[in-house]
């Protein structure tokens, strides 16, 4: 590490650019329910098709989609309301640099985990 950064200040290479995430929860306006697809960008290994309706395969979708997405892929693929619903549980998949990138800019997601 250079003089001058503490690792405190250097964000994690797993997190999410600060310029990928939304501004507001408000713009995740994914589907609530049904199936979705997600494309090969996503999900290039194994599983593609997720039922929403299934808490397991919703739990796997949004996973891939906060480990591989991009802005585009979060205001398509997630929904707000159903990712901070599920966020207590979401974010022991996820890793540091991900789950702090997310809590770190919604509080609505610090308070779901503190539930």
């Amino acid at each position: 590490m250079s003089e001058g950064l503490s690792s405190a200040s250097t964000p994690s290479r797993w997190a999410p650019a600060e310029r990928q995430l939304p501004r507001d929860l408000k713009e995740l306006i994914g589907p609530a329910r049904g199936t979705v697809a997600l494309p090969l960008h996503l999900a290039w290994s194994g599983l593609r098709v997720f039922d929403l309706g299934d808490e397991k395969l919703l739990l796997g979708m949004y996973r891939i989609v906060l480990l591989n997405g991009m802005h585009e892929d979060y205001v398509r693929y997630l929904n707000a309301a159903q990712l901070v619903a599920h966020w207590p549980i979401l974010r022991k998949m996820l890793g540091r640099g991900v789950r702090s990138a997310w809590e770190d800019r919604f509080t609505q997601l610090q308070t779901a985990a503190a539930a």
